[in-house]
């Protein structure tokens, strides 16, 4: 009903037959949670043959460090929570 009503639905899937399952609802995206890159590159080949509209995102587990790997496995699109569990916090106030 959402979908219809020009809502994006996006759905997490942590597995494989998750994906799949997924590929079949009415959805613009499915995040691939925690997926190594090779699990990934499966993953995204299995929900193209299903429907090839839904986008795919990588998401969790994703470093600098892995992103390229994941970019290979033909995601749509990338979240690197590295870039702001890493960041340094500072402390700040403002006293008027």
């Amino acid at each position: 009903a959402l979908a219809r009503r020009g809502i994006p639905v996006v759905i997490e899937a942590s597995s494989e037959a998750q994906a799949r399952l997924f590929a079949t609802f009415p959805v613009q995206v499915i995040m691939l949670d925690n997926f190594t890159p090779a699990a990934m590159k499966r993953a995204v080949r299995a929900v193209r043959s299903l429907n090839r509209e839904v986008e795919i995102e990588a998401s969790g587990g994703v470093t600098l460090k892995t992103v390229k790997a994941v970019a290979r496995t033909g995601v749509d699109r990338i979240s690197v929570g590295a870039l702001t569990h890493s960041a340094p916090a500072c402390d700040i106030s403002l006293e008027l």
